[in-house]
Formats: structure tokens, sequence, C-alpha cells
């Protein structure tokens, strides 16, 4: 059966005030949309006509909904328990993944040095390699028939800071363009677009060299220096990383606080006896360990007549002591009593 209230969807300019609360909108077996379960979903601000017809879209979208969902439960009902089960894992799944997100903001640090980065650099730099040529290096162009390209060139190459300020000077007088990328790896495909040079040409020769070296076409003159390279199948630079080591560090982190939060409930749990592991095959109880280790636990000694059961000096462990009192608490429940080779074993 599907009913829908008409009175809601009418192209009015306000909503009747006494349709607020309870007051059903539409139905849908024994399923039932009401006025409160839209309010919420209204946009903020609409009213009159916009609001009717946002409603009457929302209640339409809910009779198909629930028109669907009506035709797989009758399909599927024989999955209904597995369906049931994955939503309950989801669930699950959800809680842990907020419980690990709010102890993770709680703990972590998100720092990280300047080492840490180096030394996770050095110990995988094997897992980074590159796939093309880098290189660091700087383009100067200037005017063809400019008569100082000597000096110039002089400049350029000079490892002497006081001639390097003198370049730079020379080249802004003369409104040379300078193309620096000397702090900062490039891709070798883009330092040659700043050149007249076909990026299909084998530049090894350029590569090769750190020397100022020259290029012009019709209407300018180059100088070019490469000063660092990188070749395809070599490391990756560092500088090129580093933000890509921080998430790897800071993933580590995150799985390390989560790794001893677990393992902090799980030692309280031990400690306090809320761990209880059983058999499937026999149902005796088995006795957790820190380690993960289970080992079974052998049932109480049963006295004869005649014979008594001599009772021990030996120092027990907390751990021993732990698993005589699970123990203990079980043979209670049985009816019977710990024996002495329990608590050793």
């Amino acid at each position: 059966m599907i009913a829908v209230c008409v009175v809601v969807l009418a192209a009015c300019q306000e909503l009747p005030r006494y349709f607020v609360g309870d007051t059903p909108l539409a139905r849908v077996d024994k399923r039932e949309l009401k006025m409160s379960d839209v309010e919420s979903v209204v946009p903020q601000g609409v009213t009159g006509k916009d609001s009717a017809a946002f409603m009457k879209v929302y209640i339409d979208r809910w009779v198909r909904k629930q028109l669907k969902l009506r035709e797989a439960e009758i399909l599927f009902s024989e999955s209904e328990a597995d369906i049931d089960r994955m939503v309950e894992e989801y669930r699950q799944t959800l809680l842990i993944r907020k419980l690990d997100r709010q102890n993770i903001d709680r703990n972590i640090d998100t720092t990280f040095s300047a080492k840490e980065i180096e030394t996770y650099y050095d110990t995988h730099k094997a897992d980074f390699r590159l796939d093309r040529t880098l290189v660091k290096g700087r383009v100067v162009r200037f005017n063809e028939g400019y008569r100082q390209t000597l000096k110039l060139k002089t400049l350029m190459a000079s490892q002497s800071s006081s001639q390097q300020k003198d370049f730079t000077d020379l080249c802004a007088k003369n409104e040379f363009t300078i193309t620096d990328m000397r702090d900062h790896w490039v891709d070798f495909t883009e330092f040659l677009s700043y050149l007249p040079t076909p990026r299909k040409q084998n530049h090894d020769s350029i590569l090769a060299s750190t020397a100022v070296q020259e290029m012009s076409d019709s209407h300018s003159h180059y100088y070019l220096q490469i000063d660092s390279v990188r070749r395809e199948g070599e490391p990756i630079p560092i500088e090129r990383l580093r933000s890509t080591i921080r998430r790897i560090l800071y993933n580590q982190r995150q799985g390390e606080i989560n790794r001893h939060y677990e393992e902090e409930l799980y030692e309280k749990a031990l400690l306090e006896g809320d761990i209880k592991i059983y058999s499937a095959e026999e149902g005796e109880l088995i006795a957790p360990q820190k380690e993960g280790i289970i080992t079974p636990q052998k049932s109480a000694p049963t006295k004869k007549e005649g014979e008594t059961i001599e009772s021990s000096n030996e120092e027990v462990s907390p751990k021993d002591s732990l698993i005589q009192s699970t123990q203990g608490e079980t043979a209670k429940e049985e009816g019977k009593t710990p024996s002495k080779e329990d608590g050793a074993k």
C-alpha cells in the first residue's frame, strides 16, 4: 500500500501550520515518512513554493526508495543473515577506525627532523628511482651581436661570488633574460624548453659538461650551464622526496601508535582476567599469552581414596598466578578445585 499526503505537495506559498511534527507525509506498507523526518533536510532559507517543491521531490524519492527496498527484501530474504553480518562488520570497522583516529590525534607527533628524513632516504634509496633525467643549471639569453660575449661567458663560468654578482649586474643592465634553475631539480626536457634545440635530439654532450655552452637561433644567442645531473635509473634526489618521506613516516607512526595501544588493551584485559579462550574441539580453557601464543591447560588431577595432593612451596610468577586464578574461576564453575599441576603448568 502506498499513501501520500497531497496537502504538502500543493503549490502553496506557506506550509499549513498544523503540518508539523509527526504529521505523516507518505506511507509504503508499514514504513512511514513524517514531517519531522523532512524538516531536518530542508535547506535553510527555503520557503513558500520552493519549500513545497523540495518536499515534493524528497517525498517522491523516498517512496521510490522504499519500493526498491521492499522488492530487495523479498528477493534476497534468504541472504538477510549475510547482509546483517556485513552491516555489523562494517559498524565494527567504523567504530574501531574512529577509536584509532582519536588515539592517533591525541598522541602522534607530526614533526619530522631532517635527520629522520635523511636516514629513511639513505636506507630506502634503492626504492626511489628516476624515470627521467633531472638537472640543475641556468640559461641566459641575449641579443645576437652583443659585443662583450667573452666577458659575459667568463663571468658566468667563474666560481667567484664577486664575479657572479658582476655577471648578474651585467645581465640586468643589458636586460638579458636569465632562467636560473640551480637551486632546484627540473626535468631535462623543461631545461631544454628555454633553448633553441629539438627535444628529441641527442643531448648527451650537453649533460656531459659543466662548462658554459652556447647556442643561437636567428634572433638570440644563448649561454647555458648545467651544474648537476641525475639520469634515468639513478636515485631520486632527496629534495624531491621530502614530502613523500614525511607521509611514509607519518603512516609508520600511526601504525606504531595503534599497535602500542592494542598491546596496552591486551595486557590490561589479561591482567584483569577479561580474556578467556576455549578450545573449539574439546571446550577446554586455553590461557592467552602476551605474545599471542595460546597454551591448553590440563584438567585438575582427581584425588583418589587414600591419596593426598601435596602443596608446593615453589614461587609462582605473576603470569602463572594469573593463569592459576583464571583456571580457578573456571574450576569453581565446574565444581572442581585447581591443583598444583594446574598452577605449575
